[in-house]
């Protein structure tokens, strides 16, 4: 059973820093992608940003040039680095990894708990 384990998430002022870190109970090279979401109270849970098995990013365009996906694969962990952070980036941060089934192509999604991140002076 995979497991991913969210930490890192606080209060912050707008201006401020913040590093997620989202640790898997495996390698995460199994995974044909990772990614960050959030959701906000009253919102759609929403992509963040992501990177897949060989390494690109994605980010959504209202974090782009603020938020960076990095991963550890030695210490199986992925992080986002969030800098000029907006009270608008308030919200409940998730991580996910995915993997698809090489025999059925079937696509498990899993997730994290979630780290609640506060951006208010």
């Amino acid at each position: 059973q995979v497991q991913l384990v969210e930490s890192g998430g606080g209060l912050v002022q707008p201006g401020g820093s913040l590093r997620l870190s989202c640790a898997a109970s495996g390698s995460i090279l199994s995974f044909d992608g990772m990614g960050w979401y959030r959701q906000a109270p009253g919102k759609q849970r929403e992509l963040v940003a992501s990177i897949i098995s060989d390494g690109r990013t994605n980010y959504a365009d209202s974090v782009k040039g603020r938020f960076t996906i990095s991963r550890d694969v030695a210490k199986n962990t992925v992080y986002l680095q969030m800098n000029s952070l907006k009270p608008e980036d308030t919200a409940v941060y998730y991580c996910n990894a995915q993997q698809i089934e090489a025999r059925t192509m079937k696509l498990n999604s899993y997730w994290g708990q979630g780290t609640q991140v506060t951006v208010s002076s």
